[in-house]
């Protein structure tokens, strides 16, 4: 090759070098003098909708890109000059194209917002939402997809979208606030995230973590077709919300038309419901409810109304399939629907869903009552084994009602003791305060398994019976429904025995004279033939109308009182032969009556002999 041409192509390669670099080295004096701040802020205006203003100088930086870096940057409504801006950054970085700023240009695809603070308004809905611009093209280009959407909304044409860039925008370090009572209030602080939209038909996503009240929340959101979301269509939707008290996800098709409408599978769950409700600030007690809760369902939202089809629900590990209905046209969200479980913590479920049982905390305590004024619940549930405390049960089916300040949960039909059960639980709040009423009949059950599942040991009648329980009473506390309560209970058994009784120990104690302890005789069972008690409760205090059991030779009979608050036994009793019922039914006592009071407590009742006539063998 001709060492001239050599030299010629040298000299041209540097030159070319000391152009670019002559360039480089003025694009920040032809960015300050051409790319000023009024031009940028024209751009950001017409990009967003909002008047952006800019207080300070920009700032230009070539190395490792080319940007501008605007400080005290504000963006506002153009119909409301008066009002706080929706948008306020200490500093804004954007990405420029160099070629477009030779040209005079500002052509940028990415925004950076540093510690930025967004002003949210609350929605109709309950969302906090900032303020939608009144154009700009980000508006133009939903205003032209909307045409697209009404010409054909169940397939738009899609080709026929605006294709506008957006870019990304990114920030760092933001919070998010609303004014309340006049005041701003921060809803959400250290904002973290991006959003990444390339062109106005193509797809987008949101990445975005902060603090809400106190917990550290991340929120993604993508869309295959966000134009045609926004602008009333329906498209996919992906949705992921994390927090430590509770996760959600959606996965399907939304529309964001008047009609809001939703299609797709949801999950939700959280360790501890008690503590959503805490976090939430849902205005329900957080006593109200208990343990883990996880829902996993086909849902379908449109209208105020979502179903849940296919629902698998687990509560306290207690996994059930149903189908759910929920309400949100009427004053309260109304839930309805049926649950199936194979097995049931029914303390859990009642606390979950309702204000009728305590926590397993620190005791009874006051019962709530502001769920009834939160939701109206009507559930109907079955389950083929459940618990209730102690007591097993199979083949439940159920019912769990909450509306307008009345709070009912019945059992209609269960399995237990031998048996069949039926009971309800109901609360109601009036004017004059709060009531709750307990029933409950168990029929044909296991007398001695029914009353160990009821704490009671002593002079239990162990044979098939039936027992019936009516309570009512003012219902601020737990302990003051059984201190106040008015009602009954009978209960009635067959050929058994009776537990914890020697009656030849016992009348033997009863001829010598003196108190002694029930203990001191309870090595023993007594053969009976049936036992009858009937008993009305008035202020918390049963009084004992009729209480005998029947041997071959002997009948046993109490009456008197026993209370529930001091758990206090004031009862006369007497042990007789069948043949000497008549003289004591008149009031008569007989040769052959060995006649006693019982005193002291439920724990430790005492035996005080008053009269001695029966001999045991």
């Amino acid at each position: 090759m001709p060492s001239s041409l050599i030299r010629r192509g040298i000299w041209a390669i540097g030159a070319a070098g000391i152009v670019i670099a002559l360039v480089v080295a003025a694009l920040p004096l032809i960015a300050s003098t051409r790319i000023v701040r009024d031009r940028i802020a024209w751009e950001m205006s017409a990009w967003s909708g909002f008047r952006v203003a800019i207080e300070g100088s920009p700032r230009i930086e070539v190395w490792p890109t080319f940007r501008a870096i605007l400080t005290d940057v504000t963006l506002s409504q153009w119909t409301d000059t008066k009002a706080p801006p929706v948008v306020e950054a200490e500093r804004v970085e954007v990405d420029l194209s160099a070629m477009a700023a030779l040209r005079g240009d500002v052509v940028f695809s990415t925004a950076r917002l540093v510690r930025p603070t967004i002003r949210v308004q609350r929605t109709p809905a309950g969302l906090f939402l900032p303020a939608v611009p009144t154009g700009g093209r980000i508006t133009r280009s939903i205003d032209a997809a909307r045409g697209v959407v009404n010409a054909d909304p169940a397939k738009p044409d899609l080709d026929k979208l605006p294709t506008d860039t957006f870019g990304t925008v990114e920030f760092r370090d933001g919070r998010m606030v609303a004014s309340i009572a006049g005041k701003d209030v921060e809803i959400l602080s250290s904002l973290t995230g991006q959003a990444n939209w390339a062109a106005m038909n193509s797809n987008a996503t949101l990445s975005a973590t902060g603090i809400w009240r106190g917990e550290t929340v991340a929120l993604d959101v993508a869309s295959a077709k966000p134009l045609v979301l926004f602008a009333g269509g329906t498209a996919p939707l992906t949705l992921s919300f994390k927090a430590a008290p509770a996760t959600f996800s959606f996965d399907g098709t939304a529309s964001m038309s008047e009609n809001v409408y939703f299609d797709g599978q949801a999950k939700f769950s959280a360790p501890s419901l008690r503590r959503v409700l805490e976090w939430s600030q849902a205005g329900i007690a957080p006593s109200a409810a208990i343990g883990s809760v996880s829902i996993s369902s086909k849902i379908t939202a449109t209208g105020g109304r979502v179903k849940f089809d296919n629902t698998a629900i687990s509560l306290d590990s207690n996994p059930g399939m149903g189908a759910l209905d929920l309400s949100l046209g009427e004053a309260q969200p109304v839930i309805s629907g049926t649950l199936a479980f194979d097995t049931l913590d029914l303390r859990s479920f009642l606390s979950a869903f309702t204000p009728l049982v305590p926590t397993g905390g620190a005791g009874p305590g006051e019962i709530d009552t502001s769920f009834a004024d939160k939701i109206n619940l009507d559930l109907r549930l079955s389950a083929a084994h459940a618990t209730a405390g102690p007591i097993q049960l199979a083949d439940v089916a159920a019912t769990a009602q909450v509306k307008d300040g009345l709070s009912v949960f019945d059992i209609s039909d269960a399995s237990a003791f031998g048996g069949n059960i039926q009971t309800s639980l109901r609360f109601d709040r009036k004017p004059e305060g709060s009531q709750v009423e307990i029933r409950l009949l168990a029929s044909d059950i296991d007398g001695g398994a029914f009353a160990t599942a009821a704490g009671m040991t002593r002079l239990v009648p162990v044979g098939t019976g039936t027992v019936s329980v009516i309570l009512k009473g003012p219902g601020r506390t737990w302990d003051s429904i059984f201190d106040n309560a008015d009602g009954s209970v009978s209960a009635t058994f067959g050929p058994g025995a009776l537990s914890k009784l020697n009656l030849p120990a016992f009348l033997k104690h009863t001829e010598q004279g003196g108190f002694f302890a029930l203990d001191d005789v309870s090595d023993g069972t007594l053969q009976i033939d049936g036992a009858e008690i009937k008993a009305s409760i008035s202020k918390g205090v049963a009084r004992i109308d009729k209480a005998e059991a029947n041997s071959a030779k002997y009948k046993i009979w109490l009456s008197g009182i026993a209370s529930y608050a001091g758990r206090g036994l004031a009862l006369s009793g007497g042990v007789i032969q069948p043949d000497q019922a008549a003289t004591q039914a008149n009031g008569q006592q007989g040769p052959n009556q060995s006649s006693f009071f019982v005193g002291g407590t439920w724990s430790t009742p005492f035996i005080s002999p008053i009269s001695r006539g029966v001999s045991g063998e």
